[in-house]
């Protein structure tokens, strides 16, 4: 791997953990001459601007705005302040309650009421009650309300997974998505961008998680800060749309404002398969500028899993097989980064006629009542359930310490989910792994942290 820093059109500087020369930096006047990014292109247009530029503030108009039932609430109390009153446009706002969902308690039932009366008050197209429900992030695409060229903003961290799909989408705090609900436009600051070059193919049980964990692993968890992290290469040709959604999923824990892919075959047709919605697809200019260019070979990478307490702070298995075995005592197979079916599918794979280690918890929850159905079809929850895990209904749950899993003191956990924060699943002194379904299922057969090549 190795950084390039585009000095101008003929010289090109090489070399590891380098920033960008200051007096390069974007925003000065050399800049303004320069291409745009993917990233900048759909910005422009949303903005109505032929051009714009890193550090630019500008205000743009939204294709969606999206609210989950932690979120949401905050939001609409924020509405009730305003002079305006109702929604830009029923049809482009998402309301899912998905984090704790079905109710845990009476306060997130009385969170999912505000929100169920206020979708009812405004007649609110896209809100998905119980029964329809599912992990947005899953959910979006999967209705087809996410397109190439969009721009979504979202009351949650993760809504930069729909740049798979060559979309600009990006979290926001709740009075944003107020503003957003209410206006329709939502004002930004043009990241600037930094390029990953993908080459090569990944061998068998590498998956999108396991390449987003070697990225933040490489630049940390603020190596992308406010910056647009475009994933280009032939490499792409070999992941999946679930890779995909993965690897822009967890953009945000690199600090990146979005992740976003070029619009290939295989993501075009992914959107003609879920939506009818009109979309354009932006390409970057060819003299665009990145602050810095990573070069991965994917055929080298190696299942990686992240320590406790930062998504940077991975070892590959090949690291933890020299370490004393880690012992854990539960594993979480699902979430808005591995809820899809790829996901259920590699983790039933490494559970087929096999069984969880004694006294190990292994709960699986497939992201949308969709995936739910078509794992039923083939025969994955069986698999599961023959192996000794439970399979829950979608939800949010125990990725952030909700329900569905929360975590004791000193308890560990391999979980597929995108944060392993102090706390996040429960108690203080619990400590999360993070992984890919494929070594979360393995990790639950053997009880220590392994690979699915690490079983007998």
């Amino acid at each position: 791997m190795h950084m390039i820093f585009a000095i101008n059109s003929e010289t090109m500087i090489t070399g590891f953990a380098r920033r960008f020369p200051p007096r390069l930096s974007p925003g000065k006047e050399w800049y303004k001459d320069m291409g745009m990014t993917m990233t900048q292109k759909i910005l422009a247009a949303a903005a109505g601007l032929e051009k714009v530029e890193a550090g630019q503030l500008i205000e743009a108009d939204l294709d969606l705005v999206l609210g989950n039932d932690i979120t949401s609430p905050v939001a609409i109390k924020e509405m009730d302040k305003f002079t305006a009153k109702g929604v830009f446009d029923k049809d482009k706002i998402a309301l899912v309650p998905d984090h704790f969902v079905p109710n845990k308690d009476i306060k997130s039932a009385e969170h999912c009421k505000c929100v169920r009366e206020f979708a009812r008050k405004n007649e609110i197209t896209n809100y998905f009650e119980v029964g329809e429900m599912g992990i947005e992030h899953a959910l979006l695409p999967e209705k087809g309300l996410t397109v190439a060229g969009d721009v979504i903003i979202g009351a949650d961290s993760h809504t930069c997974t729909y740049g798979a799909l060559g979309a600009f989408s990006t979290g926001v705090g709740s009075t944003d998505m107020a503003a957003g609900m209410a206006t329709g436009k939502a004002w930004f600051k043009v990241p600037s961008a930094i390029r990953f070059n993908l080459t090569g193919k990944p061998a068998k049980w590498v998956s999108g998680k396991d390449v987003i964990l070697h990225i933040i692993g490489m630049i940390g968890v603020d190596g992308a800060l406010y910056k647009s992290m475009e994933f280009v290469g032939d490499g792409i040709a070999n992941l999946t749309m679930d890779d995909r959604f993965t690897i822009a999923n967890m953009a945000i824990e690199a600090g990146g404002k979005n992740g976003i892919f070029p619009v290939d075959e295989p993501a075009e047709n992914y959107i003609k398969e879920h939506s009818d919605k009109p979309y354009t697809i932006y390409q970057a200019d060819e003299d665009a500028v990145y602050d810095a260019e990573y070069a991965i070979d994917l055929s080298a990478l190696r299942p990686t899993v992240a320590f406790p307490h930062l998504p940077e702070n991975t070892h590959t298995i090949d690291e933890i097989r020299q370490m004393d075995p880690i012992a854990i005592d539960q594993v979480v197979i699902g979430s808005c980064t591995n809820g899809r079916l790829d996901d259920l599918r590699t983790a039933a794979e490494v559970l087929k006629d096999r069984h969880v280690a004694k006294g190990m918890r292994c709960i699986v929850i497939p992201a949308t009542q969709a995936i739910y159905m078509q794992a039923m079809e083939e025969g994955l929850l069986k698999t599961f359930i023959e192996a000794g895990a439970i399979v829950s209904t979608p939800t949010c749950g125990p990725c952030l310490g909700g329900y569905m899993g929360i975590l004791a003191e000193r308890e560990r956990c391999v979980s597929t989910t995108n944060r392993n924060f102090v706390g996040r699943m429960g108690h203080v002194s619990s400590e999360i792994y993070l992984a890919s379904p494929a070594v979360a299922a393995a990790s639950a057969i053997k009880g220590v942290i392994c690979a699915p090549e690490d079983l007998a």
